[in-house]
């Protein structure tokens, strides 16, 4: 018999079969309710309704700013992508993809700048630096044929970080035929005045004209993928993908599989980084170092692996995210509405919600007596309260002099609280939650708004690790199903 987990899905279980009795099950709560309705609506619609708020977006007042945002969200997206068929497709751990686009950045840069004297019509050095950075890939991808899981990691780890040290150290470059060293990269100053894209004699030289194209080449990337998704060489890919020795029994050339595999979402990384670099106008060695990478792989891992709105939504959030939180005033609105979202999602009763909340606000009470009683001194709310939600943080948030302390204390006693909660019964977990949110929000206003950099990759970590306990799968992911 199967072993069956909470989803009806256990080992030995087939999918399909085991989730026949929740698609014909009415929906019960108001999310399922959503979700039906909007999958149930034609792919046309449901793919049509995204693409004309992005087009419509430059028409409704937006500035360079957003404009430029939007394009930074069009290049993650080419790239997640372009690793999804790697990692969420093939299952290939592919650690030195970073370097594809990289590598197709300094390629372009060397084609339609004054490094060489060489300026290609973008028609041409395109096409030219994808294949090339294809071919890369696929050079990259040997060693795919004999390794796998972390010793792949490891080994295209080494590429990636060499290409780094490539790109730093090749701006004297003594070949045997020359008398005098070359300047091939630009060393750490890279590579600038990078042609800007001209098809047929029209330059796009500006962020709305860029914003298009990048809108276009990802409509295109999300067209190809869908047909990929089940093509045949994307039903191999993803039986390799699950189980490589019986992918392999049923006759799918998996080493061919994995060097094709590497060779494509290289040449989509080879894309983006031709955009990029014509974007910027230039190319610098770090831009391409590890954190770019890890940033990808969290919009994958947010998303779900091998799902194409999942991919679009990880990547929003990676991208966009980061940006809300330089603002103060956006911040504070996204941090309470995801807390107060968190918490009903946890507690899923009215009753509960309501009682919890009374419960908070008669410890946020208790706490400020405590405080005002031991003479910490504090600053007032015009001080440091700002937006529209200043009243309330006013009433709730005893706000210290001395935020950098207090700060860290309560930041502290927030990690050992949450991990105290993990081993904790539901009712002990009830009891203590006031506290528990108290905490946050104090730490959030008194230490976490202070320092908006170090707040961005605190949060991107948190919201990984809550969803990898609650959701291992991603947003649209599919839980993996081991048949026996």
């Amino acid at each position: 018999m199967a072993d069956e987990d909470s989803a009806g899905r256990g080992i030995g279980t087939d999918e399909w079969v085991a989730q026949h009795g929740d698609r014909l099950a009415a929906p019960r709560t108001f999310t399922e309710r959503v979700s039906r309705a909007w999958t149930t609506l034609p792919a046309w619609i449901r793919w049509g309704i995204p693409l004309v708020i992005v087009v419509l977006i430059p028409f409704a007042g937006a500035n360079d700013y957003i404009l430029r945002i939007g394009i930074n969200l069009g290049l993650f997206l080419l790239l997640a992508f372009g690793l999804n068929l790697v990692v969420g497709y093939a299952n290939l751990l592919d650690l030195g993809f970073v370097a594809f686009y990289g590598f197709g950045a300094y390629a372009y840069a060397m084609l339609s700048s004054d490094q060489f004297g060489v300026h290609l019509p973008s028609i041409v050095a395109i096409p030219l630096v994808v294949l090339m950075t294809a071919a890369f890939g696929l050079v990259l991808g040997l060693p795919s044929r004999r390794l796998s899981g972390d010793y792949l990691a490891i080994a295209t780890l080494f590429f990636g970080q060499m290409f780094v040290v490539l790109m730093v150290s090749s701006d004297e470059v003594q070949f045997p035929w020359m008398d005098e060293p070359i300047d091939v990269t630009g060393g750490p100053n890279g590579i600038t005045g990078v042609d800007q894209i001209s098809f047929f004699g029209f330059s796009i030289t500006t962020n709305l004209g860029y914003y298009f194209l990048i809108v276009a080449l990802v409509c295109l990337a999300t067209l190809a993928t869908k047909r990929i998704h089940m093509s045949r060489h994307g039903l191999a890919w993803r039986s390799l993908g699950e189980d490589p020795l019986a992918a392999q029994h049923m006759t799918v050339p998996i080493a061919r599989m994995k060097l094709l595999a590497f060779a494509v979402g290289a040449g989509v990384a080879g894309l983006a980084g031709c955009i990029f670099a014509s974007v910027q106008q230039g190319v610098f060695p770090s831009t391409f170092e590890l954190p770019i990478l890890i940033t990808i792989y969290a919009a994958l891992i947010l998303g779900g692996l091998g799902s194409i709105p999942g991919v679009i939504i990880g990547a929003a959030i990676m991208v966009v995210l980061p940006e809300i939180l330089r603002f103060p005033d956006l911040s504070n609105l996204l941090f309470f509405l995801v807390l107060f979202i968190g918490i009903g999602w946890m507690l899923r009763s009215w009753r509960l919600i309501a009682i919890e909340l009374v419960g908070l606000i008669a410890f946020t009470g208790l706490m400020n007596l405590i405080l005002l009683g031991l003479g910490v001194p504090y600053l007032a709310t015009d001080d440091w309260a700002t937006g529209p939600l200043a009243p309330v943080l006013g009433a709730v948030v005893f706000m210290p002099e001395d935020r950098v302390v207090w700060g860290n204390v309560a930041f502290i006693l927030l990690v050992v609280m949450c991990a105290w909660m993990t081993l904790m019964s539901r009712r002990t977990r009830l009891i203590i939650l006031p506290a528990v949110v108290w905490l946050a929000i104090f730490t959030w206003e008194v230490r976490l708004m202070l320092e908006p950099s170090v707040t961005r990759q605190l949060l991107v970590g948190a919201l990984l690790i809550v969803l990898m306990a609650a959701r291992p799968q991603g947003f649209l992911g599919k839980p993996r199903v081991e048949v026996l």
